[in-house]
């Protein structure tokens, strides 16, 4: 069964909740990799933090943007980045399961197959990550003296959100390739990579790449046009308002896309 089933969202709530709790039951009975495993996230975010101290040190700004704007931008980035770390990172097992035949017993229970296969996973090592990201946004706003209001905190979490989104559906399209393609690892590893560029602004780069990095691989929209709302209210573009509507839309064809190679296998058995 490959539609949707119609069922309510306190439905797929309720069984999810069943499906994390079990999760986090198996992966808190080997709590020394659990504690390794976030340390080792976080020293791995600590390090972009420091690049980015130790290249301020010799240049006052970059394109216009201080370290603290940076720094803004860099931990912006880590939170947009931690729903796709905690909730879908069973993406990067579908190539296996397809390949392997594994992928067949998702098809055949009454609820949507691609919430079922998401479900399975949540890496908790990407809590370390958001309370590295959160950390390095507190820092940061203090030092831009940015107004704390309700308005403003509503609009990070609205432009986090949207932000979060982009991410999920890169990743959502990179997997599903393996729908169609055996050898589509490469895929998924070079759509991660990119991620790596979403802590910097997008006007830093060539005309070329802004355009890619805007509207082939929209990883400006992770941290980029939304934090602009934030950093810098008085000249916020066009693109930074729409990217909640973009986002929910590019979130909506990457599940459209994994959902078309999910019925492609079901009906062929590939």
């Amino acid at each position: 069964m490959t539609g949707i089933n119609k069922r309510g969202l306190g439905f797929y709530l309720q069984i999810y909740r069943k499906i994390l709790v079990q999760d986090l039951k198996s992966k808190m009975s080997y709590r020394a990799d659990f504690i390794i495993s976030t340390i080792g996230m976080i020293i791995s975010n600590l390090t972009g933090f420091v690049t980015f101290a130790i290249l301020f040190q010799n240049f006052p700004s970059i394109n216009g943007w201080n370290v603290y704007e940076m720094l803004f931008l860099y931990g912006f980035s880590l939170v947009a980045l931690t729903p796709v770390q905690c909730f879908f990172d069973n993406n990067w097992n579908l190539r296996y399961m397809v390949k392997s035949g594994d992928f067949i017993k998702y098809c055949f229970r009454p609820i949507n197959i691609f919430f079922y296969f998401i479900s399975e996973v949540f890496d908790v090592k990407g809590l370390g990550q958001l309370a590295f990201g959160i950390a390095t946004i507190v820092y940061a706003w203090g030092n831009l003296s940015i107004p704390v209001t309700p308005l403003v905190i509503l609009e990070l979490v609205v432009f986090l959100f949207a932000a979060s989104l982009f991410m999920i559906a890169i990743m959502n399209f990179a997997a599903a390739v393996c729908f169609w393609i055996v050898q589509s690892g490469y895929v998924m590893v070079i759509m991660f990579r990119f991620k790596d560029y979403a802590k910097y602004p997008a006007s830093i780069f060539s005309g070329i790449f802004r355009i890619i990095f805007t509207f082939v691989i929209p990883i400006a929209f992770i941290a980029y046009y939304p934090s602009l709302a934030i950093l810098r209210p008085e000249n916020v573009p066009i693109l930074t308002w729409l990217s909640p509507v973009i986002g929910l839309l590019f979130f909506y064809l990457s599940y459209k896309f994994w959902m078309l190679g999910a019925r492609k296998y079901d009906g062929t058995g590939s």
